[in-house]
């Protein structure tokens, strides 16, 4: 309200520029509060991290489980395409992707919590901006996603994992794994106000499990039979598994076909069109959680 007032006085004696200046700090004043009650949506989510160490627990203990298991259990039954190559090299970056694509059940579990426990319509009773519900949980739980990336990282190197093409790729790779938790993210936001308890999102599982199965998180799809490995080329979480797996230099990258050969790209692709279509989906569902 300063600035609308600040702006308006200073707007001189015209009707039109008073008018105008009124418009501009009213746009200022709704991008601040946007910005604002972003954050302080994302502190609130974050805050119950520290008051349950039960959830830091189990999200920040699984990947660390996952990759004892994948990489020691089932290890030595597994093949590196080409057949050379040891299979944790293979591994890691996979077990980096299915982290993030299993994160979005996270982020289902905790708005259908939220919403069952009218939090959500709570939120929606305050003078706040609309998207910044949505937007301050998926702020929270990127920076959960970097820290289950810490952790998953420093397991990787102390099993023997390197990454052997530069730092500078491995930023990238990184980086492109963070953007596809990111686009998941809005998947979970919107599943989360769809389904109506969280028993029902249990049922999400069904979803994910496949997601990351018929991929190329643990097995290359030219190792697949014929008519499924093209389905597990084209699922968005083998190109930026064998995104990363290029760009940290390990063994499994690249494949004979158009989407294997472009994975850089489509691991930027894929994630902005599911951004593009869920994150305008999860704040309408948001508006009309009511109606």
């Amino acid at each position: 309200m300063s600035d609308v007032m600040t702006t308006t006085m200073s707007g001189g004696g015209s009707g039109g520029g008073q008018a105008g200046g009124l418009a501009v700090g009213a746009e200022r004043g709704r991008a601040y509060w946007a910005v604002a009650d972003t954050l302080n949506i994302t502190r609130r989510y974050l805050t119950h991290f520290q008051r349950q160490p039960i959830m830091i627990a189990w999200q920040l203990g699984f990947p660390i489980i996952s990759v004892l298991l994948y990489g020691f259990v089932f290890g030595e039954a597994m093949k590196v395409p080409g057949g050379e190559g040891d299979y944790k090299q293979f591994l890691m970056p996979g077990m980096f992707v299915m982290t993030m694509a299993f994160g979005f059940m996270n982020t289902a579990m905790g708005v259908v919590t939220d919403a069952s426990k009218g939090v959500i319509d709570r939120f929606r009773s305050m003078p706040m901006a609309p998207s910044a519900v949505s937007a301050g949980r998926g702020l929270s739980d990127l920076v959960v996603a970097c820290a289950e990336l810490t952790i998953l990282a420093l397991t990787a190197l102390a099993i023997g994992w390197r990454p052997g093409n530069g730092a500078l790729n491995a930023v990238a790779a990184f980086a492109l794994l963070l953007l596809l938790r990111f686009s998941l993210i809005w998947v979970g936001v919107w599943l989360g106000l769809l389904v109506p308890s969280a028993e029902a999102a249990g049922g999400l599982y069904a979803v994910a499990f496949p997601l990351t199965m018929v991929s190329s998180v643990f097995v290359a799809p030219s190792l697949m039979p014929d008519w499924l490995g093209p389905v597990a080329a084209w699922n968005p979480v083998s190109s930026t598994g064998t995104a990363a797996r290029e760009l940290f230099g390990n063994p499994g990258a690249g494949g004979s076909s158009w989407i294997e050969q472009n994975a850089v790209l489509m691991a930027v692709v894929w994630p902005l069109v599911l951004t593009a279509v869920f994150l305008p989906m999860a704040v309408r569902r948001f508006k009309r959680l009511s109606r």
